[in-house]
């Protein structure tokens, strides 16, 4: 969206102001490199019906050389290449090899003559708009993946693969390169990282967008979903990229260039002065301490997160080894992933949340979609719901945890009868591992999400029951404000710090500290630095966040009188219909 225009620092042309979604933190100032349009636009024409199965061959022939190529990409990765970037180029080379994407494009070939790229371009789009119609924000992200392997088809088609970076020479070698894009696809990331450049901006995507989720592995300025800004940006122009707002400043003014500038260099300031606390204790200055864990979707990010100065692993979110895949993935395959994590973390505690998916986020070709998703057969349902594979997961974690302690996580709970289910199925698990691997101690706990105001307002018996809780905060909210976040109608509601939500917190902490249980936040909410205050005065001990967060939360910690604010807090709560933000800037050094 553009926000504003107004003279540039260029004679020649306006300056523009446009936001969109900063998923990447930190300040760029550089020059545009515009990749070609990447659009499902192709020529439309019949094939006469002689040449229809030589068509349908010259697709198949285009997919096996696009999935060759990644596959190539893959074995040929570097060392020093993001973690995230194999799992996901195997995902779109998975996608391609899609019976839903080449039968469908065969069949329009076959029955209604649509030349290759017309029959691909169109059963694409019908894929893409059954995802992006989907309430879950990780799959209407897929709808993403889905056009970029589409694109990457039609480039072979078309003869134009190689053009990627054809325009990269145009700019001389000491500018910074602003890579301005509709979307970019993960192999195509992998050929940006050799050129100089210092942001990534797309017109499509959201925090968990594959070019996100590349873009935060290489510690990349990024902005996505910013509508239309690769239509208004030309080869060359001045950038000014801030990554945590999602503000971008096409040729801005001399004022704003200086004023970025400054922050630019305040911002390096801060990096350099933050890195001194990787190894710092997590205290408050009234002596309370604090655990700050990361949250993966991967097992490589284990090392990052150490390096980072995680304490531990506070949510492993085993989705991603499921996701993207012809078949589910095996005991051993699961156990080697879960035991990395555990024999990297070296005695840090590892906390494994079972497998949260379900309704919309199928494992296999099925599109069957729930009337509602975020209501529906999800997370625990789902799970109970297919006892072999929970079973198959449970024995994965219990064996992994022969390197270590486990902490087994378990979403969605909303009732008691769904811990007994849990416990029992544990029960089973642990009788099948002595049989299988009969040397193996289990050394593990068992706690719950605490993501339903359900199980907010009465956790008592939850706490009695269980041996941790951690809040989930993401869902928590959604459902106590009725609010969809990623809704861009209603986002706006999406209120953290509603009196509302922040009591279900508070009571979740308070019953913990009372049963003498640790109450943990694995959701967003325990990566935003600005509210580190905020959960410190309800009594909050233990965060979880993206391991590049960690260090911003550290400093709020150690910079905060613990009892204080928990003190100034309580009598704010619980007589305001809003919370009193002065109560978070009290008490600091």
């Amino acid at each position: 969206m553009v926000l504003s225009s107004t003279n540039s620092a260029s004679s020649n042309s306006p300056m523009l102001s446009m936001s969109g979604q900063g998923v990447v933190k930190g300040i760029t100032i550089g020059k545009a490199v515009v990749m070609g349009a990447s659009t499902l636009e192709v020529p439309h024409y019949y094939v006469p019906i002689k040449d229809v199965n030589n068509e349908c061959d010259r697709l198949l022939t285009a997919i096996e050389k696009a999935s060759s190529e990644l596959l190539s990409i893959i074995d040929m990765l570097p060392g020093d290449s993001p973690l995230e970037l194999a799992p996901v180029l195997d995902v779109h080379r998975l996608l391609l090899q899609d019976p839903l994407l080449i039968d469908g494009s065969c069949e329009l070939i076959r029955h209604h003559r649509y030349n290759a790229e017309w029959a691909l371009a169109t059963q694409g789009q019908a894929l893409i708009e059954q995802f992006t119609s989907l309430s879950d924000e990780y799959m209407r992200e897929r709808g993403g993946d889905i056009r970029q392997v589409i694109e990457r088809v039609l480039a072979v088609l078309s003869g134009t693969a190689d053009d990627l970076l054809a325009n990269f020479s145009t700019h001389p070698d000491d500018q910074p390169r602003i890579v301005v894009a509709r979307d970019i696809a993960p192999a195509d990331m992998l050929r940006l990282r050799d050129g100089r450049f210092s942001a990534f901006l797309t017109d499509l995507g959201g925090p968990t967008s594959h070019t996100a989720i590349v873009a935060r592995s290489m510690n990349v300025p990024a902005v996505v979903g910013l509508g239309s800004l690769r239509n208004l940006v030309r080869d060359g122009d001045t950038l000014v990229v801030d990554g945590e707002t999602g503000a971008v400043f096409v040729n801005p003014t001399i004022q704003i260039l200086q004023q970025y500038e400054l922050l630019q260099k305040q911002y390096l300031q801060e990096r350099e002065t933050l890195a001194l606390l990787v190894g710092a204790k997590a205290e408050t200055l009234d002596g309370i301490n604090v655990q700050l864990e990361a949250n993966i979707e991967l097992p490589e990010e284990a090392d990052k997160a150490l390096s980072s100065g995680a304490q531990g692993i506070g949510l492993f979110r085993t989705e991603f080894l499921f996701m993207g895949k012809k078949s589910l993935p095996s005991e051993e395959e699961q156990y080697l992933a879960y035991s990395s994590v555990v024999r990297t973390m070296a005695g840090k505690p590892v906390t494994i949340r079972t497998l949260d998916i379900g309704s919309d986020k199928t494992l296999d070709n099925e599109s069957t979609v729930a009337t509602n998703p975020a209501l529906g057969l999800r997370a625990v349902r789902y799970c109970l719901d297919q006892p072999e594979l929970f079973l198959t997961q449970l024995k994965a974690i219990l064996r992994a945890s022969a390197f270590g302690h486990i902490k087994v996580l378990i979403p969605m709970i909303t009732s008691m009868q769904e811990v007994h289910a849990v416990f029992e199925a544990v029960s089973h698990a642990r009788e099948a591992l002595l049989i299988s691997h009969p040397e193996i101690k289990p050394d593990f706990s068992v706690g719950a999400m605490v993501e339903t105001p359900a199980m907010a307002i009465a956790v008592e018996p939850f706490a009695k029951a269980l041996d941790f809780l951690s809040i989930g905060t993401n869902d928590l909210i959604q459902y106590t404000l009725a609010v969809d976040r990623t809704d861009p109608e209603v986002s706006s509601l999406y209120d953290p710090t509603h009196p509302s939500v922040l009591r279900l917190i508070s009571n979740v902490i308070n019953v913990g500290d009372r049963f003498g249980i640790p109450v943990s936040m694995c959701g967003e909410m325990a990566g935003e630095a600005q509210l580190t205050r905020l959960l410190l005065g309800l009594g909050l001990k233990s965060f979880s966040m993206h391991y590049q967060q960690i260090l911003d939360v550290k400093k709020q910690v150690i910079n905060s009188h613990s009892t204080e604010l928990r003190y100034a807090l309580a009598s704010t709560l619980n007589h305001a219909s809003r919370v009193d933000a002065s109560v978070l800037n009290i008490h600091t050094k």
